[in-house]
């Protein structure tokens, strides 16, 4: 995960200071190469902070949360606070979302800040020990400090796309000067503009490449904190499964959830389209031991092995075989292997 991190910021700083490079050329400043990258970066920076300022009032606005009252819901409280207490971290705020659909997030700009909001669905539809696998992996987002780490590395495609729509604008509104320096401003601010486009696409797989790494490491957290990789296991398949019927559209918040309902959806559809292959008692109806068996089949897919590089979070087949290599482990070696993270 830590070369992610630094691939992509090695890319950004580079972009910054190519770009700056070629709007001081169209514009005709002349400023020392450190001087412009200091500008741009400074500004990159106040960017990333003003996102990073405002990201969890978004959240909570979109999300229509509400946070619990003390004693509102006991065992919830009780079950978040003894895993938390477990895992060393703060006990976030609780909070509700009004939503039928099994997800559940965490989010805050400060480790000592964190909220964890379940959705009612999740609630309703999971067992008191598939919550617990689910409040342990949104426990290791805590941390691992993921909602901050991904809020920062999220604006680098964000920046790099402004960029882009600003070349391109200037391009077509054009500007002021004589025909020489503005066709000679025009190239440069062009090869930015390509510059920008090419490092928003590379960025933007880079940070939904991290994202999906976070989410399996939230999920290995999880199955050494609980002891019980197959509570997550189970979730993660009912999760999914309920994401997938459900009618409401994807939420612009999804790459915050524990599975995101637009990947749920894709999943189950083409399970679904082969359902007689996968039917083994032949009732019409898959139940979560088929639909496993079948995620499991899915893995074999080179298309799906393709189509992840562009998805916020893993399969849910490859999250459920991970959590089985783990539960194997567990039972021939117990918990105290010295890196958990070594099968990702």
């Amino acid at each position: 995960m830590y070369s992610t991190v630094i691939i992509t910021l090695f890319i950004f700083v580079a972009f910054i200071a190519v770009v700056s490079v070629f709007i001081s050329a169209a514009v005709g400043v002349d400023f020392s190469p450190v001087g412009i990258l200091s500008g741009a970066l400074v500004l990159a920076l106040i960017f990333m902070l003003i996102q990073f300022a405002i990201s969890p009032s978004i959240v909570r606005l979109t999300t229509r949360l509400r946070y619990l009252r003390p004693g509102e819901n006991a065992w919830l409280e009780q079950t978040v606070g003894k895993l938390a207490q477990e895992a060393g971290v703060k006990q976030p705020r609780l909070a509700i979302v009004p939503d039928q659909t099994p997800n559940a997030f965490v989010f805050g700009n400060s480790s000592s800040n964190m909220t964890l909001a379940v959705h009612q669905g999740l609630l309703s539809q999971l067992s008191e020990d598939e919550i617990r696998g689910v409040i342990a992996h949104e426990l290791g987002h805590v941390r691992h400090k993921d909602s901050i780490v991904m809020t920062f590395m999220s604006a680098i495609p964000l920046i790099a796309y402004v960029v882009v729509r600003a070349a391109f604008g200037f391009q077509v509104y054009g500007g002021s000067g004589r025909r020489g320096e503005r066709e000679n401003g025009f190239a440069y601010i062009l090869l930015a503009g390509i510059v920008a486009l090419a490092v928003y696409f590379i960025s933007q797989l880079l940070v939904l490449r991290l994202s999906r790494l976070r989410e399996s490491f939230a999920d290995v957290f999880s199955a050494y904190l609980t002891e019980s990789p197959r509570n997550l296991e189970s979730a993660l398949t009912r999760i999914t499964y309920g994401l997938s019927i459900a009618p409401q559209d994807t939420h612009g918040a999804r790459a915050l959830f524990i599975a995101d309902p637009a990947l749920a959806k894709q999943e189950v559809a083409g399970i679904i389209q082969q359902k007689s292959k996968y039917d083994l008692d032949h009732n019409g109806v898959l139940d979560e031991h088929e639909l496993e068996l079948a995620m499991e089949e899915e893995a074999k897919s080179h298309w799906r092995s393709i189509n992840e590089a562009f998805a916020t979070h893993p399969p849910t087949f490859k999250r459920i075989l991970l959590l089985r290599q783990i539960e194997q482990e567990i039972q021939s070696r117990g918990t105290g292997t010295q890196n958990i993270y070594s099968r990702i």
